[in-house]
């Protein structure tokens, strides 16, 4: 029988039906044995699923807001994560999502990791770590990543991709002229926690949520309905 093409009507909707959800075996979440604050258990979920082979476990979904409140959303690295709930992004500050943390200080993350049907939902005020910490992240870059960073007008209208790579090649060159030369706009920013929710789903759909909200210098956990 031939396969139906999703350009038919109604196609893209029957694909997307058609697809496989929480197709492995899923693990285990007892949230009765959760620790009191969050971290620990981000953690805990992080190496499992490094261990289980996640692709790219440290990428997230940052999650913000314009003056107008207007949502942008894209997909960056989690830089670190520390004991008192913050967690750690970088981005030139020059581009939309920096302009958006200026006009609106707050974000959300998400962590997604299919193949064991868990999601961590991050959000909370954001701050810089400061000019130090922020040039240290930088230089950590490998040169073609600090170059791309100096080079960029990110999010701005490119006319002619030809005039990219001639500043990237300029970047490349002042970066192997100036091994300690860093970005003036490059920024690493801090998330302070004030809800972190995991996320365990279940094949039959009775899904598993623990959320953790920061009252004061505690933490309260409550499980939530699927």
């Amino acid at each position: 029988m031939p396969q139906e093409s999703p350009a038919e009507p109604g196609g893209v909707r029957r694909l997307l039906r058609s697809l496989p959800v929480f197709a492995f075996d899923l693990p285990d979440f007892r949230p009765g044995t959760a620790p009191d604050e969050p971290v620990s258990l981000f953690v805990e979920w992080l190496m499992s699923a490094i261990e289980g082979g996640v692709f790219e476990p440290h990428a997230m979904t940052l999650s913000t807001a314009d003056e107008g409140g207007r949502p942008s959303a894209r997909v960056l690295i989690c830089k670190d994560v520390d004991d008192e709930g913050n967690w750690y992004f970088a981005s030139s500050a020059a581009g939309r999502k920096g302009h958006e943390l200026e006009a609106n200080p707050h974000a959300a993350l998400t962590f997604y990791w299919p193949q064991q049907g868990r999601q961590i939902r991050v959000r909370g005020p954001v701050t810089t770590a400061g000019a130090e910490r922020s040039a240290a992240d930088f230089l950590a870059r490998s040169p073609g990543a600090r170059a791309e960073a100096l080079s960029s007008r990110q999010s701005q209208v490119l006319d002619d991709p030809a005039e990219a790579e001639a500043a990237l090649r300029t970047a490349l060159d002042r970066i192997n002229a100036e091994p300690d030369l860093v970005a003036a706009d490059w920024t690493l920013y801090a998330l302070a926690a004030s809800e972190v929710e995991f996320w365990q789903a279940d094949a039959q759909r009775r899904h598993t949520r623990l959320r953790y909200e920061r009252t004061g210098g505690d933490w309260i956990r409550h499980l939530l309905w699927p």
